[in-house]
């Protein structure tokens, strides 16, 4: 974790799909809380909540303008999550490469079947 501070971390923080989409949203620029709770189906107080999950992982940073509370993304605490992430990554690279490989032989039986079936019905 970046800080000692944080209540929460990266990964509780992202594991909710509420808050992967509030992040996306952000990611466009800053929004009020008022503007944020206007693109999802839940309460106000909800959408709160959830911000205030990701500002003490550090993923948001907020500020107030007036009465208004203005929240923008902050991707730096994303850092950790990626090089987590990394280390799986050749587990994935390997799935894909075998997938690959099928699909290419299956696609060429596919072709060759075609052709098959083309030139008995040409006799």
């Amino acid at each position: 974790m970046a800080a000692l501070s944080q209540k929460h971390d990266v990964f509780h923080a992202i594991a909710d799909p509420t808050r992967r989409k509030l992040l996306q949203l952000l990611a466009d620029g800053e929004w009020s809380v008022t503007a944020i709770s206007k693109q999802f189906p839940i309460s106000r107080t909800a959408v709160s909540k959830h911000l205030r999950i990701l500002a003490e992982a550090g993923l948001v940073q907020k500020r107030k303008t007036g009465r208004e509370t203005r929240y923008r993304l902050d991707p730096n605490p994303l850092c950790e999550l990626k090089q987590w992430l990394s280390f799986y990554e050749q587990f994935w690279e390997n799935k894909l490469a075998m997938l690959q490989h099928y699909v290419e032989i299956e696609k060429h039986v596919a072709e060759v079947t075609d052709m098959n079936k083309y030139k008995k019905n040409k006799q």
